[in-house]
């Protein structure tokens, strides 16, 4: 079939329309090229993950799925995460790299500017948990006081090495809103203390020796055994600013290893580690 050159600039328009709609969230499919499943190993059972993926950073979710299967882990906890991206990113997982995860979105704010979308139903905006295992129990809070931007956590019920465990993602007030973070942290810390195991992931955007995280420090500890507020300067850095802001505290849960590693994806090194849940 023969089409005109009216259809095709009909055609033209349609697709160029399409990407302005759905905005820096489109799916990469649209011009991601094609790959072969990557022959990947299992999840490692007792492995999570916490990784702030910047936004907006207009990074491939390819390049993100294939940051995510490098390390492989059991649960992650995803910060500035589109709910469309997230999506795709998990679609890349099973496709590219054959590792199936479950989701669940902690949506804090509907943005265009962030997330894409149609005008009047904008993409979500705020955390996503990944878990290989499926999840129970999901509970999605907002900050009373969110600070420039709204900020919450979203909590989880899901088996990480073989045990059940509950699982909180959070990302705080932005590094100049101190006293936001800490009614925020007030917020968080007495609902980890009520749980025996417990596993807190997030971007804290503040350094470990920073007055408003006290109330964490009482209820969990780092997987770094060498990062304590009193040792600051021994803790690894987790931002390409130089700077300890991303963490996994850990409460009745003893930390194995972990690791800090930089990617150009984000401006947030990917921080995981291996758990003895006990």
């Amino acid at each position: 079939m023969v089409f005109g050159k009216g259809t095709r600039l009909l055609a033209g328009a349609v697709t160029v329309a399409c990407v302005v709609v759905l905005g820096p969230s489109a799916p990469d499919g649209l011009f991601a090229r094609s790959q072969p499943v990557d022959a990947v190993k299992d999840v490692v059972p007792n492995r999570v993950m916490t990784w702030n993926m910047c936004n907006p950073c207009k990074e491939s979710n390819v390049d993100r799925a294939a940051e995510i299967a490098a390390y492989a882990p059991q649960v992650i906890g995803l910060q500035e995460a589109c709910a469309r991206d997230v999506e795709r990113i998990r679609e890349y997982l099973e496709s590219l790299h054959g590792l199936v995860y479950h989701v669940e979105y902690g949506t804090v704010l509907r943005n265009w500017n962030r997330c894409g979308g149609v005008p009047w139903s904008p993409g979500g905006y705020g955390q996503a948990i990944l878990s290989a295992a499926p999840m129970t129990d999901r509970v999605n809070v907002e900050y009373p006081d969110g600070g420039s931007e709204d900020r919450g956590y979203l909590a989880v019920t899901t088996t990480v090495g073989g045990r059940s465990v509950r699982v909180v993602n959070t990302h705080l007030a932005q590094r100049q809103q101190g006293e936001v973070r800490a009614e925020q942290i007030g917020v968080l810390a007495p609902v980890v203390a009520r749980y025996d195991r417990a596993i807190v992931v997030g971007d804290f955007n503040a350094v470990p020796d920073a007055p408003e995280l006290a109330p964490m420090w009482k209820v969990a500890t780092d997987t770094d055994p060498r990062c304590r507020p009193a040792l600051a300067g021994d803790c690894e850095v987790t931002t390409d600013w130089q700077s300890k802001f991303d963490y996994v505290f850990l409460r009745g849960i003893t930390a194995l290893r972990h690791q800090v590693r930089p990617t150009e994806t984000s401006d947030h090194h990917v921080l995981h580690t291996d758990l003895d849940i006990g």
